[in-house]
Parts: C-alpha cells; sequence; structure tokens
C-alpha cells in the first residue's frame, strides 16, 4: 500500500455541475454540492462556478461546512502576443482573489487554439490548431512572468496539461517545461487527460518529479475512447458521452501512479474530478466508489 503523509484528499463540484456544459448538472446549487461533500467527509474543493464571487461570503459558506478552496481554474490566453497584457492582468487578478481564500496553488491553461477557450475562434469542431514557434516562446515568456507574480505571493502555478489544447502530449509537455523556468511555472498532473491523450501519468510525474505540484484524480470508460478515437468526436461531445469517470470506475490502473507519486515524495491536494453528467452518475455514489478504490491502493482517506 502506498502511504501519503502530507497529501488530502480534495474534489471538484465539477462532479456536480460542468463548468463548460451549462446545461450538465445545472440543477445543483452551491449550497448542496458543499453539503454533500461534507457528508462525504471532504476537507478540501476546487472553485466551481455555482459558488459565490465574493470572497467573505465564499469564506463563511466554506468555513461552515469545514471545507478548504484548493485552487481554482482560470484559462489564458498566453499564446497570443497581442493579448499579452490583457490575459496577465486577467491572470492576476484570479491570482489576488485566491490569495484571499488562502488558496497555495494557481490553476491555469492556455485557450489558444484550443477546442475550449479561445475567444478568437470556435474550434470544437474544428480540432486543436498547433503553436507556432512564436506562440510558443509568447506562451512561455507569459508564464514565467506569472509564475512569478505567483511565487511573490507564496503562491504556485501549476500548469494543465489538458485534452484539446496545444499542450495535450508527452513531446508538448516537454517543450513547455524546457521553455519555462522551473522554479515558478510546475505542473498538474491530470491522469484522465493525460490518458486521452496517450501520456502514461506515471512517467511525466518520474520525468518531472519536481514540478507535478498538484494532481487531478480521473478515469478513462475504454468503450467510448474507443468511439472517440475511432469516429473523431469532438471533446465536449466525448464527456456527453461518458468519457470519464472516477477512479476506479476505468481503465486506468492508478497503482503506478500512486507508485510514481510515492516515489517523487508528492506533498499536497489529490482532487477526484469526473467530468460527467451528474444526472446519469450520481456524485455520492461515484465519490464513494472513488473513495474505496483509491483507499484499496494508499491509505488515504478523505
Amino acid at each position: 500500500m502506498n502511504t501519503f503523509y502530507n497529501c488530502q484528499l480534495a474534489i471538484s463540484p465539477i462532479n456536480w455541475t460542468n463548468d463548460d456544459m451549462l446545461d450538465l448538472g445545472d440543477h445543483y446549487s452551491f449550497q448542496q454540492i458543499l453539503d454533500e461533500m461534507r457528508e462525504l467527509g471532504f476537507k478540501g474543493t476546487e472553485l466551481g462556478r455555482k459558488y459565490p464571487k465574493d470572497v467573505s461570503r465564499l469564506r463563511q459558506e466554506l468555513g461552515s461546512r469545514d471545507l478548504t478552496l484548493t485552487s481554482g481554474w482560470c484559462d489564458i490566453l498566453f499564446s497570443d502576443p497581442r493579448a499579452s497584457e490583457e490575459s496577465l492582468s486577467k491572470f492576476y487578478a484570479h491570482v489576488l482573489f485566491l490569495k484571499q481564500m488562502g488558496c497555495r496553488y494557481v490553476v491555469t491553461a492556455d485557450g489558444g487554439g484550443s477546442v475550449h477557450w479561445d475567444p478568437r475562434e470556435d474550434r470544437s469542431a474544428l480540432g486543436v490548431r498547433k503553436y507556432t514557434d512564436e506562440e510558443w516562446a509568447s506562451l512561455c515568456k507569459n508564464l514565467n512572468a506569472a509564475g512569478q507574480f505567483c511565487r511573490a505571493h507564496r503562491m504556485t502555478l501549476v500548469y494543465h496539461i489538458h485534452t484539446g489544447t496545444g499542450v495535450e502530449t508527452m513531446e508538448e509537455t516537454d517543450r513547455l517545461c524546457a521553455g519555462t523556468d522551473p522554479e515558478v511555472v510546475s505542473l498538474l498532473v491530470d491522469t484522465g487527460h493525460l490518458y486521452y491523450c496517450g501520456v502514461d501519468a506515471a512517467e511525466v510525474i518520474r520525468k518531472y518529479r519536481d514540478r507535478v505540484k498538484y494532481i487531478h484524480l480521473k478515469d478513462v470508460r475504454q468503450p467510448s475512447l474507443d468511439q472517440v478515437q475511432q469516429h473523431s468526436i469532438n471533446f465536449n461531445d466525448s464527456v456527453r458521452r461518458g468519457i470519464f469517470t472516477v477512479p476506479g470506475d476505468g481503465a486506468i490502473d492508478f497503482a503506478p501512479v500512486f507508485q510514481a507519486l510515492e516515489e517523487a515524495n508528492y506533498q499536497g491536494w489529490l482532487v477526484i474530478e469526473a467530468e460527467q453528467d451528474s444526472v446519469a452518475a450520481n456524485p455520492i455514489e461515484y465519490a464513494k466508489k472513488a473513495l474505496a478504490y483509491i483507499q484499496s491502493l494508499t491509505n488515504l482517506k478523505a
């Protein structure tokens, strides 16, 4: 059994309500989400779109349930030199919000050319437009600046290697790491996104053990992935088809992942995350399934 003494399990509100596909889980209130997290025994949660945006109220709502905010997502457009100033301003404001909430980590990923968040074009049905050399240079330069800002506020930027973006493969992860300062730009390893893209999460953890600072624990349903790849189904539709699930309910063997984390002396949050329709996959039932599986492999508890 893998032993983690300075780690805690958290859960993402995306298990209840999706941040990008607003119809998925929209019937949930933030109060119900937080109440169910507390009932399950979790101590940490990421930011979700249903949560209050006011610091005082969010602190009160989380504190009354003994919940900690672990981080919050911020998509950026650092790869576009023309958008650098605006994107950095947006990022800095997000950092300061998270700082007021007591967070130590800032989750981010670039939307340039992605199938998700490029404000300049809708590529959801077109696929990813990969970065040019100029865009790579802009991305890395701005990430270094953003990472320096985080460090100045005693926080850590963790870059989310994400399906459907310019950084989704091992080669692109290597290029990102080579082009950024390891002192200020760290990595978020999402087991589900990496498996989706044919990347071994344990390999990433071993290769970048000193830069892996944040973990999303997500599983993949192999039959759904096979259909997605065979028919070139876009990312959002793959989520609607149920490609993602919680650890222990899909194709990923998490034993090597936890072994790699233990070998790397990982210390930090491990966030259970499953982007799926909460009507078809009850969040409480699936969270319990994930906890049972994780606890069969580690000493981790909610």
